[in-house]
């Protein structure tokens, strides 16, 4: 049977994203590619997004080359945006192999000429940068950059990288480098321009993809024509949708067909049945099916929860064999032909499951390298001098001094007196950060206010610096409580985490653990970004406290939050033996005055709440383990005061943006440091748009 090629059809983004999941599980992902939408959102909107832009230029480049046959994943609404013509994207590829001949200046002349902005580092498609010998460059073909190095004229290695680290990923042996065509418009053909004629299009619903075509030619655009970062999608009519398909071998899945196909294949199988958490139910159900003759597997990215399962059946002494599979699909089944169920775990335990794509890299690329341009000056910006005190940035200009031109920096004081900054001096401005909306009083040069504020300012520091310097040494003198290892109760609590944790998650988990089994204080900040699980870990934590019979305080800065969290921690610890409460402004006095009774009786394990856990009317019967959420918008004052309230108590802070001193500690080493810098899967940045008020937005 000669090899050729495969398209699949799905309904919609979210089935064609489980199904290329599902394949790349069960055939790795070298030959099975997923073609979405070039949009972020709907087309109408214009938002073109770059990390769907690379799959999409990727897949046209694979079928302009000899890689074998591939598996194709895609549905409607981008199969009917069109795209580049083989013979354009032929003629906008640069291939360059190891061992080729050909000049590194050259290489840039024509990347400029494809459209590729120089900058001075990649991080995000359609740029090149150049340092020395060594070309770097991320083409739209691609999921990861490509540093190129030359020596002399000749290219001597090729090799992709990672845009955080810069640390090489894998070696290679020859390239593509393809440009954005997106923008530059004549986009006239479509994917099935580029197919070969034996390709075979497998469809998921006929009738319901064509209408869906037909509906998006309808979309009313949302686009301001003026915007020049809108980009209008050239869309593939109903008619010309179903012309493009009809030459192709088809394999219909549809469920009810006006056609007569030429032939029928009928499979005996069956959806996994829902159990939720029922282990009654899945133990009959599991027990009947291995009477009926049929093996039993399993289906688990994680050895965890296969061990979880074993564990449980034998607990219930139901002798129940399984083979672990450490490989999931997105749906288990049962074949009757085939004798098999293939059951998995997150429908066993009601856990949530995500598919991720291969162009996240090019989606977290800008976000890392954003403080870079932040933090850029802009004329009128507040800013501070060592030795002056607050004045205004008001440029860079040119002084002549003696016979030389110096360029240097110029700052603005009150009474529009100037202060010039060498260049060489730099390390004494800064950017004056202080209350937002705020404007902060400008400095009178040669007023000698501004030492008189330095130097109470030393005074207070002294002073904090002092106590805290006495509370470390005391907390590295004093012996904390080392928590027993982790019960059947922790497992399960872990294991019952509807999402699959995220490697660094799993590795502050253990982190945390370790910290609280050892007798010395626990003092660990983790880092990560928002929707990173930073709170997950905290709920382990606070957990693992409970069981050993300690009492959690979890400080946040808002009531919003202090309620946010309780239910947080309420819903993940309804199933066991903790009592969980909260304490602000938002409840009553008598409210108040029972959760401190029972706080101090013993009988409240996690109480969450705001400032007022500082109040001297607080009084825990057995604190252990003190929770610091979004520490950044405390004061020290009050972060210390809670770690007074029993020294040898283990300290969790979390927060996505340290302040300097928290930084500091962690580097030196007086705070133990965590990042969580993996994304669940498929996670799209968080992105801040202003817009005016439309409905259709908010829906």
């Amino acid at each position: 049977r000669a090899p050729r090629n495969y398209l699949y059809i799905l309904n919609d983004a979210e089935s064609a994203g489980y199904f290329y999941h599902d394949l790349t599980q069960l055939m790795g992902s070298d030959n099975v590619l997923f073609f979405p939408s070039a949009y972020k959102r709907a087309a109408r909107y214009g938002q073109l997004d770059a990390a769907n832009e690379v799959l999409r230029t990727e897949t046209l480049s694979r079928l302009q080359g000899d890689s074998g046959p591939l598996i194709i994943v895609s549905y409607p609404d981008s199969l009917a945006e069109k795209t580049v013509s083989r013979d354009q994207l032929a003629e906008k590829t640069l291939k360059l192999s190891t061992g080729e001949r050909v000049d590194a200046s050259f290489v840039s002349e024509v990347l400029d000429s494809y459209g590729f902005q120089y900058v001075d580092y990649v991080y995000e498609p359609g740029q090149y940068a150049v340092r020395g010998s060594i070309l770097d460059v991320f083409s739209y073909s691609g999921e990861l950059p490509y540093r190129i190095d030359f020596f002399g004229d000749e290219v001597e290695t090729i090799r992709s990288f990672d845009m955080e680290t810069q640390l090489s990923k894998e070696k290679l042996n020859e390239v593509r480098i393809v440009p954005e065509f997106s923008r530059n418009g004549g986009l006239h053909a479509s994917l099935f321009d580029s197919l070969s004629d034996k390709t075979v299009v497998a469809i998921e619903d006929m009738r319901w993809i064509a209408s869906r075509v037909e509906s998006l030619n309808q979309d009313e655009l949302q686009i301001d024509p003026k915007d020049v970062t809108f980009v209008k999608a050239d869309m593939l009519t109903r008619e010309e949708f179903l012309s493009h398909i009809t030459p192709f071998h088809q394999i219909r899945f549809d469920k009810s067909m006006q056609e007569t196909p030429d032939a029928t294949l009928r499979f005996q199988t069956s959806l996994q049945p829902l159990y939720h958490k029922n282990f009654d139910l899945l133990s009959e159900s599991l027990h009947q099916f291995t009477d009926e003759g049929y093996t039993l597997y399993i289906l688990s990215d994680s050895e965890k929860q296969q061990k979880r399962l074993y564990h449980i059946f034998e607990d219930r002494n139901d002798p129940i064999s399984f083979v672990p599979v450490n490989k999931t699909l997105h749906e288990g089944f049962s074949c009757e032909n085939l004798k098999i169920c293939c059951f998995t775990d997150h429908q066993i335990f009601d856990r949530f499951h995500k598919y991720s794509l291969k162009s996240e890299k090019a989606r977290t690329g800008k976000i890392a390298l954003t403080l870079k341009e932040i933090n850029q000056l802009q004329q009128g910006d507040y800013v501070v001098h060592m030795d002056h005190g607050i004045g205004r940035f008001a440029g860079l200009v040119r002084l002549r001094i003696g016979e030389k031109v110096q360029e240097v920096i110029k700052l603005t004081y009150l009474n529009n007196d100037a202060v010039f900054v060498s260049i060489h001096a730099l390390h004494k401005v800064s950017k004056y950060k202080g209350k937002e909306g705020e404007s902060p009083q400008l400095n009178k040069l040669g007023s000698g206010a501004w030492e008189k504020v330095k130097d109470r300012t030393k005074k207070k520091i002294k002073d904090i610096a002092r106590d805290l310097i006495k509370l470390y040494a005391r907390r590295q003198e004093e012996k904390g409580y080392a928590y027993s290892r982790d019960s059947y109760l922790q497992t399960e609590l872990e294991a019952s985490f509807m999402y699959e944790d995220t490697p660094d998650q799993i590795k502050a988990t253990r982190d945390v653990k370790a910290d609280m089994q050892s007798e010395q204080p626990m003092d660990r900040l983790i880092c990560g970004d928002v929707g990173f699980g930073k709170t997950e870990i905290a709920v382990r934590a606070a957990f693992k406290a409970a069981t050993d019979g300690k009492q959690t305080a979890v400080l946040v800065p808002t009531t919003v939050l202090a309620t946010q969290h309780y239910h947080t921690f309420h819903d993940r610890l309804a199933n066991f033996p903790v009592k969980v409460d909260y304490l602000s402004r938002a409840r009553s006095s008598k409210e108040q005055k029972e959760i401190l009774t029972n706080l101090k009786d013993g009988k409240i394990d996690i109480l969450i709440g705001t400032h007022r856990l500082v109040g001297k009317d607080v009084q825990f019967k057995d604190l252990g383990l003190l929770i610091i959420d979004e520490e950044q918008k405390f004061g020290v004052s009050v972060k210390e005061k809670l770690k007074q309230l029993k020294v040898n108590v283990d300290t969790l802070t979390m927060t996505a943006t340290p302040i300097p001193r928290t930084l500091q500690f962690s580097l030196m080493g007086s705070r133990d440091l965590s990042t969580i810098g993996t994304p669940p899967p498929n996670r799209y940045p968080v992105q801040t748009e202003v817009h005016t008020f439309d409905l259709e937005i908010i829906r």
